[in-house]
């Protein structure tokens, strides 16, 4: 496997619960400045066991063709929309805790 992704997949492993992390989030925190896209393949391609409808873009949207099923899975888990249909942020996005940061 794409050792890449398995970052990527390890670090989205973690996310909890009701919340929520972008696509360039994930990328900033490997140590991958501008790579957004490279995480959206890596979801593209990810296990189904993984929770990949946590990871949204940066303005709350939410991409791909499980758009909908996605949507179902977070407001399940409590996360928020905007009145526009868009994930908040604000209220919902996952700081990753330091130690994690730390590992790359």
């Amino acid at each position: 496997m794409n050792p890449f992704y398995e970052e990527v997949y390890a670090l989205v492993e973690k996310i909890p619960y009701g919340k929520v992390v972008s696509y360039s989030q994930i990328s900033w925190y490997l140590g991958k400045m501008n790579q957004a896209r490279a995480v959206g393949r890596a979801m593209k391609l990810s296990p189904s066991d993984l929770p990949a409808h946590r990871v949204v873009r940066a303005d709350g949207v939410l991409v791909g063709s499980s758009a909908e099923d996605r949507r179902a899975a977070l407001m399940a888990e409590g996360i928020l929309f905007k009145s526009n249909g868009r994930v908040d942020m604000k209220a919902c996005s996952w700081q990753i805790p330091a130690a994690d940061l730390e590992q790359h």
